[in-house]
């Protein structure tokens, strides 16, 4: 049985983009509906909150400091000390119903994020795409057609590249160059057609296993390199939405939730929908790796 506990009762609306500080052994994370940028200290259980003036994206820590973070408008830096936001690139500014969404570093440090069409009693277009932002600050378009950009991590040895559209069931794989980070040779690695599910943040572990929250499902699922189901977790509440693993072993799976605009009836019965949940599943992670530009 997997130990469950909710760290922070954030009772958030979106929250996601998980991820873990080694040198300051914190957890960052973000609500986007809430426009905050969250820092957890496991120790004290104490979070420090910012806020951002649009919808966020996902965020990053820089090596020169401070978080790289995508917003709705793009790619920008973000300095805790100052509250300053500094804008770098908005790829999609002739897209006024895009936002930009999931995203991460490489284990190269270049920064990735990827959009989405979110336009409210619009019919979905599906011109999202995923970019990369390289160290000299020049945004790149990879992949595109999609709907909503999530699911992305790599293999711990760079070759492999995941990503899906959670408008659909399916979780693609990529070859990937980690020298130029490129992708080729799209392939379907694992398809939730039967459980009627879409796939949102993701991870990979020191083993190369593949861990995805499944919003609405209530579920964490891990799968291995070859894309079988290796493991099925049921959460307390039914909107996991990303996950990475932090600690000081990288031996605990955060876990981040939502309410997304639900009432009380809707949420009745669940536990601590919102919130920031710790796992121990009995595995431990990768670092991540900041920025390097």
């Amino acid at each position: 049985m997997t130990d469950i506990e909710c760290v922070v009762d954030a009772k958030a609306q979106l929250g996601e983009s998980t991820y873990w500080d080694p040198k300051g052994q914190r957890l960052w994370w973000i609500d986007i509906y809430a426009k905050a940028i969250h820092c957890f200290d496991p120790e004290t259980r104490r979070t420090e909150t910012y806020f951002a003036p649009e919808k966020l994206g996902c965020i990053a820590l820089r090596e020169r400091g401070g978080l790289v973070l995508s917003m709705a408008s793009g790619f920008y830096f973000f300095d805790p000390a100052t509250g300053k936001f500094d804008p770098i690139v908005d790829p999609e500014a002739d897209l006024p119903d895009n936002r930009f969404n999931d995203g991460k570093t490489d284990r190269q440090g270049r920064f990735w994020s990827g959009s989405m069409f979110e336009a409210p009693g619009k019919p979905v277009v599906k011109n999202a795409s995923l970019y990369r932002l390289d160290t000299d600050l020049s945004a790149h378009r990879i992949v595109g057609g999609f709907g909503c950009s999530n699911g992305l991590a790599w293999s711990p040895d760079s070759r492999t590249l995941y990503y899906t559209d959670s408008h659909g069931p399916v979780v693609w794989a990529w070859d990937f160059d980690p020298a130029t980070g490129a992708v080729e040779n799209q392939r379907a690695f694992f398809d939730l057609s039967g459980m009627g599910g879409v796939v949102d943040g993701s991870t990979v572990d020191a083993e190369g296993c593949y861990w995805a929250t499944v919003p609405f499902k209530g579920k964490v699922l891990r799968y291995d390199p070859a894309g079988k189901l290796m493991r099925t977790i049921e959460l307390p509440t039914d909107l996991p939405t990303c996950c990475e693993f932090g600690g000081q072993d990288l031996d605990v799976l955060y876990v981040t939730t939502a309410i997304y605009n639900r009432t009380p009836e809707q949420l009745k019965g669940q536990t601590n929908p919102g919130g920031l949940f710790a796992l121990d599943v009995g595995v431990k992670g990768l670092p991540l790796v900041p920025f390097k530009g």
